[in-house]
């Protein structure tokens, strides 16, 4: 196996180790949210609407930090934003 590949696979791992532990916090500020932020609207259907887009817009903000720190190491390590890509 050469450096690279290994080097490849660790980033892969780490990734993997990320997304899983980004998905667990996901479920817990889910509950969390449900369990902390009770209306008294008896309307259910615009609390989980708004709930939704809360835990949606908290995980979109940790996926484009985690895509801004990986075009930031793609343009360290080959000098270009889409290695590859002319």
């Amino acid at each position: 196996m050469s450096p690279l590949s290994g080097f490849l696979a660790v980033i892969v791992f780490f990734t993997i180790i990320l997304v899983a532990y980004l998905t667990k916090q996901f479920q817990n500020e889910n509950l969390n949210y449900s369990s902390f932020n009770q209306m008294n609207n008896t309307n259910t259907k615009v609390k989980k609407i708004e709930k939704e887009k809360v835990v949606a817009e908290t995980l979109n903000g940790r996926f484009a930090m985690l895509g801004l720190i990986a075009a930031v190491g793609a343009y360290l390590t080959t000098g270009q934003i889409i290695p590859g890509f002319v």
